[in-house]
């Protein structure tokens, strides 16, 4: 079974192929049309799409996608397997509920995952599928961004993967300390807390931003609980596809 799985994000939208529960193909894409889909279906004989979108804009693309194939909207609400304790499901962004639903069926058990993206995201689901909700904070360029737009004086600097140190000795280097430091100091904060309630937590990162925080977090006291998982989201949105056909 081939499965097309279109996540659109905030700065990026990712297009997989699945073939059943393998990962064929994926591209990325700055700001997705279908045109950037229709080599997939002159490629391979999709049987299946679904599309998770963290805006509105994602109407042209499901019209497109129904034209295609057999089309399955994604909603929290219809997901199987997962008790939902958020109180408000019907705000909970997509591709976060998409990352829960990839980690349960991938790594079952008690897992932070940490999608660090335009936003920084971080959401807890228990041994029993129980999802918790977790938390939302800006990411590392709305950071940089914000000091910017919301003072005079401070430049905008682009963020350093490379950057080390926690003591900056200009402007640049300060904001830098300030960001890329900060948000580490930010999750491991966050990992600490759910170790001490949930000691056998497994971590998973995803996100742009991925590479930078594996950097960290695996030279930190926390790397034995940290596994990266770049793809979360579309595993999960490809699972929902296979509840569907259930």
């Amino acid at each position: 079974m081939l499965n097309l799985v279109v996540d659109i994000g905030n700065t990026f939208s990712k297009i997989a192929l699945f073939d059943n529960r393998v990962l064929l193909r994926l591209d990325a894409v700055k700001h997705l049309s279908g045109e950037d889909i229709d080599p997939y279906f002159q490629q391979y004989n999709i049987e299946h799409a679904i599309v998770s979108a963290v805006g509105h804009e994602q109407a042209g693309i499901e019209l497109y996608l129904k034209s295609k194939c057999n089309f399955h909207q994604f909603k929290v609400s219809t997901v199987k397997g997962i008790y939902n304790l958020y109180k408000t499901p019907s705000t909970l962004g997509t591709d976060r509920f998409a990352a829960v639903v990839g980690a349960m069926s991938r790594y079952p058990g008690n897992t932070l995952i940490i999608d660090a993206g335009t936003c920084i995201t971080y959401d807890f689901i228990d041994h029993a599928c129980n999802y918790h909700g977790g938390a939302i904070s800006p990411g590392i360029n709305m950071r940089l961004k914000a000091m910017s737009l919301f003072t005079d004086k401070l430049p905008l600097v682009e963020a350093e993967d490379s950057f080390e140190g926690y003591i900056g000795n200009d402007t640049k280097s300060a904001l830098l300390a300030g960001v890329m430091q900060a948000v580490i100091y930010e999750a491991t904060g966050f990992i600490d807390s759910y170790l001490q309630k949930w000691p056998d937590l497994r971590v998973l990162l995803c996100g742009g931003d991925v590479k930078f925080f594996e950097r960290k977090l695996k030279s930190s006291i926390f790397a034995q609980y940290v596994q990266v998982e770049p793809h979360l989201v579309l595993f999960g949105l490809n699972e929902v596809i296979y509840q569907y056909n259930e």
